[in-house]
């Protein structure tokens, strides 16, 4: 047996998986080769020609299927890794293997566009208007026992934190994405997640117009959650329409 096909057999062994087909990779020539390597394997990540656990060929195999240097693929792979789409492993059984993005990782990305893009309060606002208002059919059938003792202890200790002077518009989105998590929707949860910086943004901005903002809200947020325990979704819809208009009359441009 060669000596490369000692090591393919040894890589296979060591993955779990097959050995990735040499063939999958094609040579390219740009200025920005790292990027055209890095969407390549997204493609094939995407038809599924590259699977979670698949474990990459060596850098030095890599460097003549694509026809670059080692630097290139380097930048390549960094680029990989902090995408979330290879896990790179040192030692015996190192190297670059295929990983699955997690909803974590994704939400940061969405996380970190949307707090660095120039949004204005006005539009988180009018976002918020469709996407909360949305998802309240869900919440009020989904919505478990649980949930909906969690939601009543957030609205006795916002209750408390007004009655202290120490409630926050954190709070205030705290109680939101809580009820977004009572869809059961791993992708709501994540959106909403995202959202958190503009959202956090929006409601200070509308609390530097009204300070006391606040007070009517933590009661329309107990008023919703016993719309929701009612099963009453044109209760909590209209209570959530008009909490959320009352924001957005505050931050018009």
């Amino acid at each position: 047996m060669s000596t490369r096909a000692s090591q393919t057999s040894e890589n296979e062994a060591q993955s779990g998986r097959a050995a990735v087909p040499q063939e999958l990779f094609k040579a390219v020539s740009s200025s920005r080769v790292s990027q055209v390597i890095v969407e390549q394997i997204r493609r094939l990540l995407k038809e599924e020609r590259l699977q979670p656990g698949d474990r990459l060929p060596s850098e030095r195999e890599l460097c003549v299927q694509f026809g670059v240097s080692r630097v290139t693929i380097r930048e390549a792979l960094r680029i990989l890794e902090v995408n979330g789409l290879v896990e790179i492993r040192v030692g015996a059984r190192g190297g670059a293997f295929v990983t699955a993005p997690t909803s974590s990782r994704v939400s940061e990305g969405l996380a970190d566009l949307l707090t660095l893009s120039p949004l204005t309060a006005s539009q988180v606002t009018e976002a918020r208007l469709i996407f909360e208002l949305g998802v309240v059919p869900l919440v009020v059938e989904r919505a478990t026992e649980e949930d909906v003792a969690d939601l009543r202890a957030m609205c006795d200790a916002h209750a408390e934190a007004m009655k202290e002077g120490q409630y926050t518009m954190e709070l205030s989105t705290a109680f939101h994405i809580r009820v977004a998590a009572c869809t059961h929707n791993p992708a709501i949860e994540m959106l909403v997640q995202s959202f958190h910086g503009p959202m956090l943004m929006s409601l200070r901005e509308a609390q530097a117009i009204e300070p006391r903002m606040g007070r009517r809200g933590t009661k329309e947020h107990r008023e919703f959650v016993e719309a929701i325990a009612a099963r009453d979704a044109e209760a909590a819809t209209r209570i959530m329409r008009t909490h959320l208009e009352r924001t957005a009359s505050r931050v018009k441009d």
